[in-house]
């Protein structure tokens, strides 16, 4: 007698909105961080007008990211066994330590621009690069490694977080100019060359950012039958919107194409592109996180 028994098994979030939410405010922050340090660091002027409001952004940002993911956690008073018991092979272990340090360097760095040391702002800003790609780039790590994830087990992963790490802190940093200098300046006139120098800068970004994103999803359709699955996820099925239109055409290629038109590029046109880019980078992150836990394990 044959018998064929079927099983109901509910899909389980592992990660979710949460962690999406944490993975953005990270990026963010490691973006706003290294634009502050372009005149801080490594001596360009003409993103001074930068430096400050970045450190400060990208400290708030690095506070406040760490509550979403307590919030996740369900446990959050047990955030010290992190530290107490140490796993020298987990990457989250390492991201522990990473997300004291960095913070911690924010608020050095920040403390001797604002005091006007610069040689130990210069100092503290050099060191702030590696920790913000280390703390942004262990994030990709962490869903890389998950072998059963055909979404998220790519060598891409860190990568593409870092590049649209600095794709949404551009645009946010064009955001923060335009609003700095229309509501905080004694003139109320924009800085026109720092902004058009923002746009040329995302616009590169945006671009390096769709090859990955078009490479990640080239190789997804022509691997195993769980990475097609994948693909057809993102491409054709429910997370189609989000990743196609969401991500992409409102996020990516529309903002595109208004840094790189002079017709487009004005501070509306700009304050416009750089919103929808935050937008879908944060739809981005929600698509990574939530559409790589979509297909059931094997």
């Amino acid at each position: 007698m044959n018998v064929e028994l079927l099983y109901n098994i509910h899909l389980e979030e592992t990660f979710g909105l949460y962690i999406a939410i944490y993975f953005y405010l990270t990026g963010l922050s490691a973006g706003s961080f290294i634009m502050s340090t372009l005149s801080y660091g490594f001596g360009l002027k003409q993103f001074k007008p930068l430096g400050k409001v970045g450190v400060v952004l990208a400290t708030i940002l690095l506070v406040i990211a760490p509550v979403a993911l307590l919030l996740h956690a369900g446990q959050p008073l047990k955030v010290w066994h992190l530290f107490a018991y140490i796993n020298p092979t987990s990457p989250i272990s390492w991201g522990s330590f990473l997300l004291t340090l960095y913070p911690i360097n924010c608020l050095i760095y920040g403390y001797f621009m604002f005091r006007g040391d610069m040689k130990r702002t210069r100092i503290f800003g050099l060191i702030g690069i590696p920790l913000a790609i280390m703390v942004h780039g262990y994030t990709g790590f962490i869903l890389a490694i998950a072998k059963a994830r055909a979404l998220w087990n790519t060598a891409l992963m860190p990568i593409l977080f870092l590049v649209s790490a600095m794709v949404s802190g551009i645009a946010m940093m064009i955001l923060v100019s335009i609003i700095k200098d229309r509501f905080f300046s004694k003139d109320h006139k924009q800085n026109i060359p720092l902004l058009n120098t923002l746009a040329v800068m995302l616009a590169g970004f945006i671009v390096f950012d769709l090859f990955l994103v078009l490479s990640d999803v080239l190789v997804l359709l022509t691997s195993h039958s769980e990475a097609k699955e994948a693909a057809s996820l993102l491409l054709y099925h429910s997370f189609s919107p989000y990743f196609v239109f969401v991500e992409n055409i409102f996020g990516k290629i529309i903002p595109l194409t208004i840094m790189v038109t002079p017709r487009f590029r004005t501070v509306t046109g700009m304050t416009i592109g750089a919103i929808m880019v935050m937008i879908g980078i944060f739809f981005m992150r929600y698509v990574v996180v939530l559409g790589g836990e979509h297909i059931p394990l094997i």
